[in-house]
């Protein structure tokens, strides 16, 4: 491990430090920020991807559990560059015996957008429902189902929205939204968002959050005003909000120039929460 000396902390690095330290095979931690680093600020040159690709199949950085935590972060980071050449490594990826390196692909997958994806993401969901339980002795289920089911939202595989649909019916709240989530997206139906929307009057704070960022994330305008009703923090409910708004601009129901009616709306809603 470097000294503390040597740790340069993430929001301080450089590019040539992120790339120096992705480069360096003795340090961990320093691989591991660097690839969080490299994401989170868009470093999207060709040298930066190549490097990140490449950390998709490292052995060397090992959790206690077995897991790599370093592919995970490489996913994550690849998912925001949008560069083609990542997807077929990324697919690759679905196959990790890591929950949470194929968790962090199908998000990647999904933000990316290439339809090449979808095979190996209706792939996961073999077994329906039935198949998506708990893991003995972890705190997750067999598959990451929730990133799954969202990424085939993105991907707009609506050859598959009988697979989808199936895990409405999931016993898990989060299952069940990003179900909604991706048939909303599918097809637009309202009953589909409305699986989402729903949570946002659940009695318990968390599912009212996911709520929140789900129906902000498809633009469901209906459910504005009680997006602005929330028992959440504000903050939340603002990015919900802009969500919406992004939504509304994007589809303009009036003279050309003019803000739509919708987007007015939205708003006066986020100003009466500022």
């Amino acid at each position: 491990m470097s000294s503390d000396e040597d740790f340069v902390p993430a929001e301080a690095l450089t590019y040539d430090q992120a790339i120096a330290n992705l480069r360096q095979p003795d340090d961990p931690g320093l691989r591991y920020y660097a690839a969080w680093w490299l994401g989170r600020f868009r470093m999207a040159e060709p040298e930066a991807i190549a490097l990140l690709i490449a950390a998709l199949a490292d052995d060397l950085d090992r959790a206690p559990e077995g897991g790599y935590p370093l592919r995970r972060n490489a996913a994550r980071a690849l998912g925001k560059l949008g560069s083609v050449e990542a997807v077929e490594p990324l697919i690759g990826c679905l196959d990790c015996d890591d929950y949470y390196v194929r968790e962090a692909a199908a998000d990647a997958l999904g933000e990316l957008g290439d339809a090449r994806a979808i095979a190996g993401l209706v792939n996961l969901l073999d077994g329906g429902i039935a198949a998506a339980v708990p893991v003995e002795g972890k705190p997750h289920l067999t598959q990451p189902y929730a990133a799954i089911l969202e990424a085939l939202g993105k991907l707009g595989a609506r050859e598959h929205q009988g697979a989808v649909e199936a895990f409405l019916n999931h016993a898990q709240d989060r299952i069940r939204f990003s179900a909604g989530r991706a048939l909303y997206q599918l097809t637009g139906e309202a009953r589909y968002a409305e699986v989402v929307a729903a949570g946002l009057d659940a009695p318990d704070l968390q599912r009212r959050r996911s709520a929140l960022m789900d129906v902000g994330a498809i633009g469901y305008l209906p459910a504005a005003e009680r997006v602005a009703a929330t028992l959440a923090e504000n903050s939340l409910k603002l990015i919900s909000l802009r969500g919406l708004l992004e939504s509304a601009l994007a589809t303009p129901d009036g003279p050309a120039g003019a803000i739509a009616p919708a987007a007015e709306r939205v708003m006066d809603l986020m100003d009466s929460l500022l």
